[in-house]
């Protein structure tokens, strides 16, 4: 339920961005930036750090949306829900599980990264332009989890798949047009 009175009590993030377009503006050609943009990551895989990252902040709003969005890019239906459940017997690449335990553990304890972190995703062929990426993707969605619980904003799995597949299709650039709806 919206914590915003102005909005109605089952208000959306979209709408949200509608009843304040400057920064919604700023932060969708952010997204557009780090989840379309040029990346060693797919789209699939920038999707997935931004789910999962979600799901370990328990954000039920930004996980269930970004897998389905994530999904619809080839990510196999099931895997995000494995990985936050227990990565390491999760049907997730070697190569990016480091990846993912890195964004984790930036998630939960930001204040413990160690150079030996950053080897393991080195190690598993990853480069420097990767690993800002990766923690770029992070940062984005603990700022976004954070608005999306800071306002009260919810959703049910209809809304998840609905914006889940509008993301696939127009991308963040493309949400830009609803704002002056």
């Amino acid at each position: 339920m919206s914590y915003l009175a102005s909005l109605p009590a089952e208000t959306t993030l979209l709408e949200v961005f509608r009843a304040h377009p400057g920064p919604a503006r700023h932060l969708l050609a952010l997204h557009e930036t780090l989840l379309r943009g040029e990346s060693p990551f797919t789209v699939a895989e920038r999707e997935l750090i931004a789910a999962y990252v979600s799901g370990v902040n328990s954000c039920d709003y930004c996980h269930g949306i970004h897998t389905v969005t994530a999904e619809v890019f080839g990510v196999p239906a099931g895997v995000l829900a494995a990985a936050v459940a227990d990565l390491g017997s999760a049907p997730v690449s070697e190569k990016l599980k480091p990846v993912l335990a890195y964004v984790g553990k930036l998630t939960r304890t930001p204040a413990r990264m160690t150079a030996a972190d950053a080897e393991a995703v080195f190690a598993a062929g990853w480069d420097e332009h990767a690993l800002h990426d990766a923690v770029l993707v992070c940062a984005l969605f603990n700022f976004m989890n954070r608005m999306v619980e800071g306002l009260g904003i919810e959703e049910d799995a209809a809304y998840a798949t609905t914006s889940g597949e509008r993301l696939a299709e127009i991308g963040y650039a493309g949400l830009a047009r609803f704002l002056d709806e």
